[in-house]
């Protein structure tokens, strides 16, 4: 058992650590970037213990992914009863019930009671492009509507639909064609983003730049997630997906970050009453394991022609059984609601803060996926030196937190669920310090 609690025993990053990542450097190549070069060792909970016996609090989830916590005992069980049995057969040659069991079960959670089907894939870049492929197929239309300050992947075709140039873009052309983007509504970037005005400037590109009749989906998170965890002005998303049922364009909810109790529900569409058509998940969908699902209508999961869907790995049977650890935890322990009470407790705290320091331009989010948001006093012209150094403070101190935005000027707070109320106000407390040590 690791206690949980925040240790230090050398400084961040130390010896051991700082040893491993000039290995690093000289073994892996310099395209993969790194937010703490520390070398974890153990971790459970949400304590991450490096390999100079400090023991750090993740703020961070693996970007989202261990919301259980780390080394969940239910994932874990799993995972080596799995292991034991077979790692490995391709569900796409031999069939096994773990695949169809964690089908079922994105069936019944996610939004809507209609009839629905579920494909198993391996990251969240994969359910998204299979989203598109499927939309496509189903609408027989080309183009992908996706929206401002937006992340949906890496590969070719999720690039072009992730709006930051740098570093997810840059040198990586020519992009896939058909993807359009049009504004969301930030409430915090003024009133030409309002849910009304943004709703506006969306239907009239997708009517007349567009085509209305040439779209097969629009995908939208319903909390931006790189983009800088903006939540849309409300009602700006049900307005669209109103559009897309009238004009027969498929409405995708690109989950993969906001899914599986992060905000607070079990989905973030619910806050809204949004019922997507598909709804793609991923990250904390396995506990710690790769594995990625697009879930949706049936009719329109059944559009593509067998064998167009699929790939070697996706819904490995070990990933599956993860999967079933880890929804029985999230449903057990209700974290959902463990989120929102995450939210009652940090948001008031960081709002308060915020009231004495200029710099804090806006503090948001949902559930346990919260932001701050840095900027020029008085503006709201970003200030990404500011958040890089609250983050260098806090990792010195023992707390990883993750920066994001388009801009580079956004904190970035994803603990796992299962965090102890006493070691988040420990982490809370250093992030405090840090602000008001940098932007005060």
């Amino acid at each position: 058992m690791i206690s949980q609690e925040r240790v230090l025993r050398t400084p961040i990053p130390g010896p051991r650590s700082r040893e491993l990542h000039a290995r690093r450097e000289a073994e892996v190549p310099r395209g993969f970037g790194v937010t703490l070069p520390i070398f974890v060792d153990r971790a459970e909970g949400a304590v991450l213990v490096d390999v100079d016996g400090n023991q750090l609090v993740d703020l961070g989830s693996g970007i989202a992914v261990t919301s259980v916590g780390a080394s969940d005992p239910r994932v874990v069980e799993r995972v080596r009863e799995q292991a034991g049995r077979f790692t490995h057969t391709c569900f796409m040659v031999t069939e096994y019930a773990g695949f169809v069991d964690v089908a079922a079960a994105l069936n019944r959670l996610t939004p809507g009671d209609h009839p629905k089907r579920t494909a198993l894939f391996s990251t969240g870049a994969e359910a998204v492009e299979n989203a598109v492929k499927i939309a496509r197929s189903h609408t027989g239309r080309p183009a992908v509507v996706v929206f401002d300050h937006a992340y949906h992947g890496r590969t070719s075709l999720t690039m072009a639909m992730t709006a930051k140039h740098l570093p997810y873009k840059e040198s990586f052309g020519p992009l896939s064609p058909e993807v359009h983007r049009v504004p969301t509504a930030d409430p915090f970037r003024g009133p030409f983003f309002t849910a009304e005005a943004a709703f506006a400037r969306f239907a009239d590109v997708v009517r007349t730049q567009i085509g209305a009749g040439r779209v097969a989906a629009v995908v939208a998170e319903p909390v931006l997630g790189e983009g800088g965890f903006v939540v849309p002005a409300e009602g700006f998303l049900p307005r669209v997906a109103e559009f897309c049922a009238e004009h027969g364009i498929v409405f995708v909810a690109d989950e993969v970050q906001t899914g599986l109790a992060r905000t607070g529900r079990m989905f973030a569409s619910e806050h809204e009453g949004l019922v997507p058509d598909l709804v793609c998940t991923a990250k904390a969908l396995a506990g710690g394991l790769p594995l990625a699902a697009v879930t949706g209508r049936a009719e329109i999961m059944d559009a593509v022609h067998p064998g167009g869907l699929g790939g070697t790995y996706a819904g490995n049977p070990v990933a599956c059984a993860a999967a079933l650890g880890a929804l029985q935890t999230i449903e057990e322990q209700d974290l959902a609601g463990r989120a929102a009470r995450i939210e009652r407790r940090v948001l008031p705290r960081l709002r308060a803060l915020a009231a004495g320091v200029p710099a804090i331009g806006d503090v948001r989010g949902r559930g346990a996926m919260l932001a701050v948001e840095f900027v020029v006093p008085g503006t709201t012209e970003p200030a990404p030196e500011v958040a890089a150094a609250v983050a260098r403070h806090c990792h010195a101190h023992g707390v990883l937190v993750l920066v994001c935005g388009t801009y580079g000027n956004v904190i970035r707070l994803l603990p796992p669920l299962v965090i102890d109320v006493d070691l988040l106000d420990d982490a809370l407390g250093v992030l405090d310090e840090g602000i008001r040590k940098v932007a005060a």
